[in-house]
């Protein structure tokens, strides 16, 4: 009984080097498989759209969706059994991300019509993020959050004046053109605002007076320098807080992350990995 339990913790620990692991040939081969197969994935959602090449090929789909899923089934399942806390991994952003995306195909057994959540699938896209775990990536990724969050106050007073500017404009356009013009409501001369200052432009409602054309031709103008506002504040945030070159030089632990080692350090502070 002690044997098969040893060899049982053994199997979870070469698992927990396997699957959590990329610093190692058989960590990087199993991202390589995780990478392939989402992308597989994805494709095959897309495909499936299509009716010429799903009433052809059906099968061959069907059994490759379930081939990926029960995969996909199996290594949530080592996820779980191969980390000393399950519950942190499980309520994780990407432990949900798994369990939603492997979970349409299993409640097709159950329930008819479900095919169209199969969409829910191309949500594995979002494990590239941890699969290209690099650490270059992780610091430009880490200064890009960081730029965000800094501008969050200017892009939510932006965003307060865009929505009080496209209720008036919205307004005065319905007052100007009338439901002569398209406009019948309010509602829709605000969703006119929007896809004018977008520079959209779906052409379905057109202002038909001169009056009504040169406060369009006014709020074009004015969509070219609102489309550039958003981005010149994150930019502006993004070069302030620009690492200076001694924190672009340290050394980031590939399993926890800690970006906080001298290039001269060997090991992590934290988990003691091997930089």
């Amino acid at each position: 009984m002690n044997e098969v339990k040893s060899q049982y913790e053994i199997f979870k620990q070469k698992a927990h080097i396997i699957i959590y692991g990329t610093n190692t040939v058989a960590g990087r081969l199993f991202d390589l498989i995780l990478l392939g197969l989402i992308l597989l994935s994805v494709v095959l959602v897309m495909l499936e759209t299509v009716r010429e090449f799903d009433g052809k090929y059906h099968t061959f789909i069907l059994i490759s969706e379930w081939v990926i899923t029960i995969f996909f089934t199996i290594e949530y399942i080592l996820r779980i059994i191969t980390i000393k806390k399950p519950i942190n991994y499980i309520l994780s952003f990407y432990g949900i991300i798994d369990l939603v995306a492997i979970l349409p195909m299993y409640l097709s057994f159950f329930f008819v019509g479900t095919s169209v959540f199969t969409v829910i699938r191309a949500l594995r896209l979002l494990r590239l993020f941890k699969i290209l775990n690099h650490p270059q990536f992780n610091n430009q990724s880490s200064h890009l959050r960081e730029s965000l969050v800094a501008s969050k106050g200017k892009i939510l007073i932006f965003m307060y004046f865009m929505l009080i500017s496209t209720i008036i404009i919205g307004s005065v356009m319905y007052v100007i053109e009338g439901e002569a013009g398209g406009f019948t409501s309010i509602p829709t001369g605000i969703y006119w605002a929007i896809v004018t200052l977008t520079t959209v432009g779906y052409g379905d409602i057109s202002p038909v007076t001169p009056l009504g054309q040169f406060i369009a031709s006014f709020v074009m103008i004015m969509g070219y320098g609102i489309i550039a506002v958003p981005t010149g504040i994150v930019s502006a945030e993004f070069a302030k807080n620009k690492p200076s070159v001694k924190e672009s030089e340290t050394k980031v632990c590939q399993n926890c992350g800690n970006s906080e080692h001298l290039l001269n350090a060997k090991y992590c502070q934290d988990c003691g990995r091997e930089l």
